[in-house]
């Protein structure tokens, strides 16, 4: 996986604004509240009520993702400084951002499963995450369907509405594990594997990359893998992920966060024996 764009040439930088974990979870609170607000003005009025396109890319773009990007562009830098790369710019400007953004830089969804929220599916959500020095250090995921809110604070833990996280204990054995991927996500061979010998108890997909993640974090599944996610789609939630206790890396073993350019496969589970167990079983099989 290609490595962040540092420079042994540059000094990094000391610490991060309001750099104390219990100043970040406070910073994160009010993000909690900001996106809360954000989603009943412009999202739920539109749920199943808006128009939708197409993306260069295929995907389907709404007025809900433009409306809520725009409003997270304008307050998210009021709260903490940087710039705001949002999944729904421009490629050019996703990698100037993300050049220039060391000292601070915010990395948003604004709306994360828009193929669940135009045909009424319940599994949507807003992903911030707020990144200093390449390194996510503050995630918020928001569903205001069912007006949950998973948070995270590197060192100050991970939450879902002010209830630390995970919320059950999971399962350390694998042929015990709930499963979350998307069949779409993996290789032929793997997918293959995977649902005719599976080594877990259950499969489940969201079709919302983020909200899988905290899924994951909050002890819902035990184990996670997806092929193809981007900056926006991980961020937030493998930070809230590894707060609750979790465990992650990339499918080629890599931890360091991609630029918005690279997409980037993942394999996770809840706790780090079942990571072993699921990083070693899937590299075994794909």
């Amino acid at each position: 996986m290609p490595s962040s764009p540092r420079s042994p040439h540059l000094v990094p930088p000391t610490s991060p604004p309001s750099a104390s974990p219990g100043a970040l979870l406070d910073k994160a609170r009010q993000i909690e509240a900001l996106v809360r607000n954000i989603a009943a003005s412009e999202i739920l009025p539109r749920y199943l009520k808006v128009s939708r396109g197409r993306k260069a890319d295929g995907s389907l773009l709404t007025e809900a993702d433009l409306a809520t990007q725009r409003r997270l562009v304008e307050e998210l830098p009021v709260l903490l400084p940087g710039p705001v790369l949002g999944e729904e710019m421009s490629g050019e400007m996703q990698a100037r951002l993300w050049g220039t953004g060391r000292s601070g830089l915010w990395c948003i969804d604004p709306l994360d499963g828009t193929t669940n929220f135009v045909n009424g599916i319940p599994f949507f959500a807003i992903s911030i995450a707020w990144i200093f020095d390449y390194e996510p250090c503050l995630g918020v995921i928001y569903n205001p369907i069912s007006e949950e809110c998973f948070l995270a604070v590197r060192g100050a833990g991970a939450f879902l509405n002010s209830e630390a996280l995970p919320l059950r204990r999971t399962t350390r054995k694998l042929r015990e594990a709930v499963a979350g991927f998307d069949l779409k996500q993996v290789s032929p061979h793997l997918g293959d594997e995977l649902v005719t010998r599976p080594p877990y108890f259950s499969q489940r997909n969201l079709g919302s990359c983020t909200l899988e993640w905290c899924f994951l974090a909050a002890g819902r599944f035990d184990v996670y893998v997806h092929n193809g996610q981007m900056l926006w789609d991980y961020a937030a939630g493998q930070l809230i992920l590894s707060e609750a206790g979790g465990q992650a890396c990339s499918l080629d073993g890599g931890t360091q966060l991609a630029g918005p350019a690279v997409k980037r496969g993942v394999i996770a589970a809840a706790n780090p024996s079942l990571f072993e167990q699921w990083r070693t079983w899937l590299l075994s099989h794909s």
